[in-house]
């Protein structure tokens, strides 16, 4: 049987390997005076050598030079070199083994190691055990071991030897913090633990399959039967301190075991395992199905008002005859009364005469019709879908405990008076409740004199949601409903952060230095815009009028382009996935849940990628392929499948690319770009996402896409295809996890907000946003607007400094816990856009952001080559959508997956897929490039840099998967193709 390992071999690579370029050979193995002492005294160049070369080794990677198995000709090179020995002496020396040994043990002496002993063993567990507390993954483990070992003073032993000792520490962490998990369980708790393992005759299935299977759909009923889960979670007693007993990602790593893994397997666990899984498994489960009811509660009381909405405008659009037609009578109304005045005459015979008394009087109800619909608000209508609300707000309120920063909050008054009306049975709101909302549904529910009670209620819980959004409002044992301040960082622990970002301690030093750059730039933007030295820009009637930019591709690049599109070799998308698996190691990346060893099933996983990516969906991939079976895919996609994995595979894949040599000539690595792209849902009613009238009437989501200039699409999220985009830039720029060091950001109008602005430019990022509404932006000043008397048509209010200041320490709070990644980006700012009215810290981003996007539209006007590099890097992400659109075919390209998650994987599916391809590309256009000139044609870089490796025309993207096939061609280049033929997939 294979012995079980820890590490990649990238990792082995990583810890034990030896260096071979001169910059690390210089770093590690540079000897000291002392060490040139310790080698002179051996006797003959040989042992000089030798001896030297053991030195160096102890010293990195830190083995003896018995236990390094890759060839040290680099190393041996280097110490040659430096001692003036020649090289070839080496390998005299090694056939010595009793002098090696000899010099092995004296040069441990001399750096003060000593050898291991087999009593170091249960120390060098132990030392593992600490290190896998707070993590599975074999690398920080072996790390934190190799680190104790050299604390110790000892000189490692072999690396399979550290690696056994980890394994066996890893399993004692998991051990310790299973035992943590379950220290304070009662005989009745473990007994209750047990019996969801037990399947329900009445149902056929287990307790906990039934707990573990939350519905997304926003439906009453679901609410019902999420808030019935979460009693019978909550029945079992398990507390939340049971969670404080382990670190996070212990806890994590349990919990995400008992959601993923079936009841049989929690089964073949032993007892405490099998609990300790359940225990965590459990306190997450109260955390999604709270968050689960609200996030259904949310939808189902927005849908109200947005039906609402769209009824009203539905029924303004069906009277706008009948408003004409009113009108027309008003205007000859207006006109006899008129004549009436001009002549003296009797107003109301003129009337009559015009008009007719008989008609205006039957009009008059229509009238008040109109009056009142055109003065309705949206709560009216809301109240009548009181129905639905009423079947599951009272189980709501009752199971959810609100909080708010002030106890005596008038919305948790008005939610306490709600259930207590609930509990009695009354009807009746009292005159004196509270009403937490404002004063235009405050009129309107005590509008006859009596709280109307389906406009208190619908109107409370409209409240409610807006406050719990925007964090006012939290509740307890919730992930997505926190109390604001939760998400931040202490000040303490902020401070460091603040401090490598340059972050100065007072607003005043940040003003200060930006209020001199600001005045500066806006006085020489002035002058040059007067005098006409602006490139593009002019300023006409008062507004800015910017021309369009030129093409500046060459036609010889699109010939090129053709050129090495011909060239590229033909290729199914099955083989394709091998070789650059071959390439990158990126299927290492998708361990097993439970134990962390990589998948032994490569076509299963790269099938299981593939259904994701094309939406074909594992059933039909098992279908169309052959090589895999429908169950090794199930069981593939539920065991190495997860978020975490697709997002260290694509890493894999974009850093192996960014090394390409061919990948620098689009780009550093160091500009990218996002978009959002619409896929319809393959759902109808409320489970089918939502609509964006851009993209027409069919609901959907969008899968918004962080893209590099080098092509690669280092980062993909779902989101709704209604909301805006800016909260979701920096979770790409911040967490995509890669080696890619980006500095500049461009996106669309839809990624722009004076909050991206202020916090992009904090955090180190320059945002370059393409306004579609660019003229109409005001420009903004810190001193007073008559400086700059050439701008007044372009001047908006000056800045408040006040409010800067008042909150600088919120704002650095802020900005230090999303670059610590306390807190997703988007989470946050979509919380301070949720507020009802603006809170202070709110309006200093937005104050500090109006600073930073005044001077970036100052340089837009002024670089017209900053223009033109965000032209061409959203350009990017646009031929990336083009690829996705033709990948993403199956199904007609409609997203049918319910959850979230599913939704997640498809999106990362896809964006894996286009980050293979654009690696494939990439490689075999260098060889096309090559070619081309040893033939002895002329490739200048500045026309390549206007190619791209996104094309897909010569790869098959359909039909048969012919896995085993695939697996067995040879590895290795493939030759250029000088012809054309197709293949299947």
């Amino acid at each position: 049987m294979a012995r079980r390992q820890l590490l990649t071999e990238e990792e082995r690579r990583l810890l034990f390997g030896l260096p071979t370029d001169r910059d690390a050979l210089a770093r590690h193995y540079t000897f000291t005076r002392t060490d040139l002492d310790l080698i002179a005294i051996r006797r003959g160049d040989a042992n000089r050598l030798g001896f030297a070369v053991q030195l160096a080794l102890l010293r990195h990677p830190g083995l003896p030079l018995a236990h390094i198995v890759e060839p040290i000709d680099a190393v041996v090179g280097w110490v040659a070199e430096h001692l003036e020995l020649p090289a070839i002496m080496f390998a005299e020396y090694a056939h010595r083994p009793r002098t090696m040994t000899g010099h092995a043990r004296d040069a441990a002496v001399a750096l003060g190691l000593r050898f291991p002993r087999e009593a170091d063993l249960p120390d060098l567990i132990e030392a593992a055990a600490q290190a896998a507390w707070i993590s599975d993954e074999g690398l920080p483990i072996v790390t934190g071991t190799i680190a104790a070992l050299r604390s110790a003073k000892i000189v490692l032993p072999a690396p399979a030897v550290i690696e056994r000792a980890a394994l066996a520490g890893r399993a004692r962490a998991r051990k310790r913090a299973a035992d943590a998990l379950v220290a304070d369980l009662t005989d009745e708790q473990r007994d209750k633990l047990d019996k969801l393992l037990a399947v329900d005759p009445a149902t056929g299935i287990t307790s906990l399959a039934w707990l573990k299977t939350i519905p997304t759909a926003p439906k009453a009923d679901h609410v019902r039967n999420v808030i019935d889960k979460l009693h019978v979670v909550r029945g079992i007693g398990i507390g939340a301190e049971a969670q404080a007993r382990v670190h996070e990602t212990r806890f994590r790593q349990f919990a995400r075991e008992g959601m993923a893994s079936p009841t049989y397997l929690i089964e073949r666990c032993a007892p405490n395992r099998q609990r300790a899984t359940l225990v965590a498994l459990l306190i997450d489960l109260e955390n999604r199905l709270t968050d689960a009811a609200l996030d259904m509660a949310d939808k189902l009381i927005g849908g109200a008002f947005t039906r609402a909405k769209n009824s009203k405008e539905k029924t303004c659009v069906a009277k706008t005859k009948d408003v004409g037609r009113l009108m027309r009578l008003f205007h000859r109304t207006i006109e006899a009364l008129s004549l009436a005045q001009e002549s003296d005459g009797d107003a109301l015979a003129l009337v009559n005469e015009a008009v007719g008394w008989p008609q205006l009087l039957r009009v008059r109800g229509e009238v008040a019709s109109l009056a009142e619909l055109a003065e309705e608000d949206p709560l009216v209508r809301a109240a009548d879908r009181y129905v639905t609300i009423r079947k599951f707000a009272p189980v709501l309120l009752e199971a959810l405990t609100f909080k708010a920063a002030r106890c005596k909050d008038p919305i948790l008054a008005a939610v306490e008076l709600l259930k207590e009306l609930n509990r009695s049975g009354k009807r009746d709101i009292p005159a004196d409740a509270p009403m937490p909302f404002r004063k235009e549904w405050r009129r309107l529910v005590a509008k006859d004199g009596k709280p109307n009670r389906r406009l208190y209620e619908t109107a409370v819980l409209a409240t409610l949601r807006n406050k719990l959004r925007s964090g006012d409002v939290w509740v307890e044992r919730s992930s997505n409903y926190r109390r604001f301040d939760s998400y931040l960082l202490p000040a303490a622990a902020a401070a460091p952060i603040a401090a490598e970002l340059k972050l100065p301690a007072t607003a005043d030093e940040w003003l200060a230095a930006r209020g001199r750059n600001l005045d500066e730039r806006l006085k020489r933007f002035a002058q040059r815009l007067r005098d006409g030295q602006l490139e593009g820009v002019e300023l006409r009637d008062e507004r800015l009028h910017i021309a369009a930019l030129k093409a500046i591709a060459p036609p010889e690049a699109d010939v090129l382009a053709d050129r090495l599109d011909a060239l590229l070799p033909r290729v199914r998308i099955t083989e394709l996935l091998h070789e650059v698996n071959q390439a990158t190691g990126f299927a290492a990346a998708f361990t097993n849940l439970r134990t962390g060893e990589p998948c032994d099933n490569e076509n299963a996983l790269l099938a299981a990628i593939l259904a994701d990516g094309t939406n074909l969906g594992l059933t039909r991939m098992a279908e169309a392929s052959q090589g895999v079976t429908r169950d090794q895919l199930i069981w593939t996609a539920d065991a190495y499948i997860r978020p975490e994995t697709y997002q260290a595979a694509l890493a894999r894949i974009i850093d192996a690319h960014h090394r390409l040599p061919m990948a620098a000539v689009w780009g550093g690595g160091t500009t990218s770009s996002s978009d959002g792209q619409f896929f319809r849902s393959g759902k109808r009613g409320n489970v089918a996402g939502e609509v964006n009238a851009r993209y027409g009437g069919s609901p959907g989501f969008s899968f918004y896409t962080h893209v590099s200039d080098q092509h690669g699409p280092f980062h993909v999220r779902v989101i709704s295809a209604a909301t805006h985009e800016a909260p979701f830039v920096l979770d790409g720029l911040l967490h995509h996890g890669t080696g890619l060091s980006i500095d500049t950001h461009y996106v669309d109008t839809g990624g722009a907000s004076d909050h991206m602005f202020s916090v992009a430019a904090m955090l180190g990022f320059r945002f370059c946003p393409r306004l579609r509404d660019f003229p109409e932006r005001r420009l903004a000043s810190i001193e007073p607007p008559s400086c700059y008397p050439d701008l007044q048509p372009l001047l908006g209010r000056r800045i408040k400094v006040d409010i800067i200041r008042d909150h600088w320490t919120d704002v650095v709070r802020l900005v230090a816990s999303l670059k610590a990644g306390t807190v997703a980006p988007s989470t946050m700012l979509k919380k301070l856009a949720a507020y009802e009215r603006q809170n202070q810290l709110d309006l200093a981003l937005q104050e500090l952001g109006r600073i930073e996007r005044t001077l970036f539209m100052i340089d837009w006007l002024e670089t017209p080559e900053l223009r033109r590099s965000c032209h061409i890097g959203l350009n990017k992400g646009e031929q990336r959508h083009a690829l996705a659109q033709a990948i993403c075919t199956f199904k007609q390209g409609r997203i049918a997956d319910r959850g979230s998650e599913a939704q997640q994987y498809r999106a990362s599916g896809l964006n894996l897929l286009i980050a293979a391809i654009v690696h494939w590309n990439s490689t075999y256009m260098a060889d096309a490039v090559a070619h081309l000139r040893m033939i002895g044609e002329t490739v200048p870089d500045d026309l390549l840099v206007h190619t791209s490796p996104v094309g897909w025309e010569h790869i098959s993207l359909s039909g048969d998967f012919l896995w085993d096939r695939a697996a067995a061609i040879p590895m290795g280049r493939r030759p250029l193709n000088l012809g054309r033929r197709r293949h299947a997939a």
